[in-house]
């Protein structure tokens, strides 16, 4: 300690003390996907939605006036479907293949689905920013 009752930081021995810190990265916790086969199904689907011609999936979201984070209704009117077609050849609907699902798979599919819609670049957004928002 100093004359004036101060402490002196130390260089070489700076994560001590009260300015301390600690970089912790984040880690998604795993989940045993139970429905595997529908899960993969749904999952590709999904993934070819949005990678397939990325602008013919949000215009089909905006003409039928839904919003980009709202799966249920993009199940509902079956957007997946128009965007995929392999869910229809397969003889189930999208919205068949996760209701299938238990609650833990539907939980995993739907931030599969939301990671997917964050991944759309700038230009897109910007766009369809009328889907993109959150009110």
């Amino acid at each position: 300690m100093s004359k004036a009752g101060t402490r002196r930081r130390n260089p070489e021995r700076s994560c001590e003390g009260p300015n301390w810190v600690m970089h912790v990265s984040f880690e998604q916790a795993t989940i045993k996907v139970e429905k595997e086969r529908e899960f993969a199904q749904l999952r590709d689907a999904i993934e070819r939605a949005f990678s397939n011609e990325k602008g013919k999936f949000l215009q089909l979201l905006q003409s039928k006036n839904v919003r980009i984070r709202n799966l249920d209704a993009v199940l509902e009117k079956k957007l997946i479907e128009r965007a995929d077609e392999a869910p229809a050849k397969s003889g189930q609907s999208a919205k068949s293949l996760y209701e299938s699902l238990t609650v833990a798979d539907q939980g995993q599919l739907r931030e599969f689905y939301l990671s997917q819609l964050e991944q759309i670049e700038p230009a897109l957004r910007t766009k369809f920013q009328k889907i993109y928002r959150y009110y």
